[in-house]
């Protein structure tokens, strides 16, 4: 039996970036919020809250990168020259919110410096996030297989649009993940805030929906040519599903619900986005298998890679089982 390595990279690329922003949104969404709590005491639960999770969660994303430059060379050499600058920035922001865990509890006086690098650096790495995602979703100007737009390119309306929805999105997980996770005064101001943000971000999924579909006439087609609206029709069904349920859960005070009903919007939006743009990893110019690295090269990577995932995910899981339960005021989890 042949392996379609290309499909199979394709899928490993695939569920590290989910894993990566399933674990890391909440991060930066607690980041977001983070400048919306009024007092040191709210501050300092916030980021216990993932203080004994956050550095594991980048691991997906270097296996996203790593696994495209060596599954996918030649869309590596067209994508990154494209996003150099947006990505950067993205960095930067993660060193930031990075470097504020480790000197925040340590700086009495300074603390608000922090504050700032904690915030800001969640706010700058989730924007350009977006804005890697929105001009991907755009495409990129290829001219015999080299990049050949300018370095702003990536400054778009609609790029911006979703710098700002991923924005929202990322602070609604991090709500309902703070909702799960703390009790009292705090808690109830996360539901609250989770209320508000699900509509914003209801508002940013029906935008790109209708956004998207209006400028590319391919992804138009894609969702709405016989029978594919028949196929595809479930993941707004679903959305909108989801919505309610969130909705119910947040009024009702259910406390783990909320979390899973937003990720689940994540994950419809992410397969919309997969749906959106299948079987192109650079957009409209060169699919997977074109993309392709050699399939001894491929196979090569793979057998390590395949020997890496479990040992990562059950260091994952393990982790968060540790730390499953609330957050208190004083002395963190217990």
């Amino acid at each position: 039996m042949t392996i379609d390595l290309p499909l199979v990279w394709a899928a490993i690329i695939g569920f590290a970036v989910w894993m990566y922003i399933l674990l890391d949104g909440f991060d930066l969404g607690i980041g977001i919020l983070f400048p919306f709590a009024k007092t040191r005491e709210r501050k300092d639960v916030m980021m216990n809250s993932i203080a004994p999770v956050w550095d594991g969660n980048e691991t997906w994303l270097v296996l996203g990168g790593a696994g495209l430059f060596a599954a996918f060379p030649k869309a590596y050499a067209m994508i990154l020259p494209a996003l150099y600058l947006p990505l950067m920035l993205f960095l930067f922001g993660l060193i930031l919110r990075g470097i504020s865990f480790e000197f925040r509890f340590k700086e009495e006086k300074r603390q608000y410096l922090w504050d700032w690098s904690f915030s800001g650096g969640a706010m700058l790495a989730t924007f350009m996030q977006g804005i890697v995602v929105g001009r991907f979703i755009e495409g990129f100007p290829i001219v015999e297989g080299v990049y050949s737009g300018r370095s702003f390119d990536w400054l778009t309306p609609f790029s911006i649009m979703s710098g700002v929805g991923l924005m929202a999105g990322y602070a609604l997980l991090g709500a309902t993940w703070l909702f799960m996770k703390t009790a009292g005064e705090l808690q109830e101001w996360c539901r609250l805030t989770a209320l508000k943000l699900m509509f914003v971000v209801l508002g940013f999924i029906a935008l790109v929906s209708i956004w998207t579909p209006l400028e590319q006439f391919a992804i138009a087609q894609r969702w709405f040519a016989y029978p594919n609206i028949l196929y595809f029709a479930p993941v707004p069904v679903h959305t909108a599903g989801l919505a309610l349920i969130l909705f119910i859960a947040l009024r009702r005070k259910y406390e783990y619900l909320p979390f899973v009903c937003s990720t689940g919007l994540f994950f419809l939006s992410y397969t919309g986005l997969g749906i959106s743009l299948w079987p192109y990893i650079v957009p409209r110019v060169m699919t997977i298998w074109e993309a392709a690295s050699p399939p001894e090269s491929q196979l090569f990577v793979l057998t390590g890679v395949l020997l890496l995932i479990p040992l990562v995910f059950a260091y994952t899981v393990h982790n968060y089982w540790v730390f499953r339960g609330k957050v208190e005021t004083e002395g963190g989890y217990h």
